[in-house]
């Protein structure tokens, strides 16, 4: 999976400095990274690709995180594309390498939308500040403190035999199949948001539901945590159309194989259709 950075270590502990001129700047624009693609790689601009005329205060730059000795920063105010960096949609990371450089991509997006959303105090209104001592926004006068919002999140993997059930979502961009998913709510078990989950979304029952594995997914600010379980009863699958476009079982040899698993979706179907799963 994309977190999965064999010898390479993530430091995510925040820090008080600047960058420097060989330190990665990671500007968005909505839901677009300034980078270039070339032969299937990746780049993203250090500090010292910036052109004088794009006015880029170093000041400005906040410390995200460090992979193995390359560090991070983010960019608030996006700048004008310039030489061979311009603005590519994000989900250009689901195909490149490295692996560590799109990780950090996708992370940097969710700090980056945290940052967006906390400039100003829930309480009073008052501008918030940058705590110099931790990853955290305060406000001055009222001492609120707000830290990275994580949703945690789960992907399910329903089987029936030697069957699994997939679906596609019914809005938004991507139109690959899937696995059941969704956000849990107040006051809920993950192992509860996988039953009602599945049975908002198909109207099935299941039951022997197991842990799998976790993954950090930055495009939507969550912590998936991925289960497995079996069908409880009768399979006649009750649409739900506002959420999913379709679902259905396939079987194993059925599942549509793609050769990347970036995501725990994609290594879960992937598990499944390999009987690992």
């Amino acid at each position: 999976m994309i977190q999965d950075l064999g010898s390479s270590s993530f430091h995510n502990e925040y820090m008080h400095i600047l960058p420097q001129k060989e330190d990665f700047i990671l500007a968005f624009q909505n839901r677009e990274i300034l980078s270039f693609v070339k032969q299937g790689q990746l780049f993203l601009p250090v500090l010292a690709d910036f052109p004088e005329t794009a006015d880029i205060c170093s000041e400005n730059c906040i410390y995200l995180f460090s992979i193995n000795e390359q560090k991070y920063f983010l960019l608030p105010d996006a700048p004008e594309a310039f030489s061979d960096f311009t603005y590519q949609d994000i989900s250009v990371f689901r195909s490149m390498q490295p692996k560590e450089v799109c990780f950090g991509l996708v992370t940097g997006f969710h700090l980056s939308n945290w940052y967006k959303s906390r400039r100003f105090c829930g309480v009073c209104g008052k501008k918030l500040v940058h705590d110099t001592k931790e990853r955290m926004m305060y406000c001055p006068d009222c001492k609120t403190t707000e830290y990275p919002k994580i949703s945690p999140a789960v992907i399910v993997a329903v089987t029936n035999g030697n069957k699994l059930l997939l679906s596609k979502y019914a809005n938004g961009n991507n139109k690959r199949y899937a696995l059941i998913a969704g956000f849990t709510e107040i006051g809920e078990t993950l192992e509860e948001t996988v039953q009602r989950e599945v049975m908002e979304e198909v109207g099935l029952k299941v039951t022997n539901i197991r842990y799998y594995k976790s993954q950090p997914w930055g495009l939507s600010g969550s912590l998936l945590a991925g289960f497995v379980c079996d069908l409880d009863g009768e399979d006649t699958i009750t649409l739900d159309k506002n959420e999913l476009s379709v679902a259905q079982w396939f079987e194993r040899e059925e599942i549509p194989y793609e050769d990347y698993d970036v995501s725990l979706t994609r290594e879960m179907m992937i598990q499944f259709k390999k009987g690992l799963l």
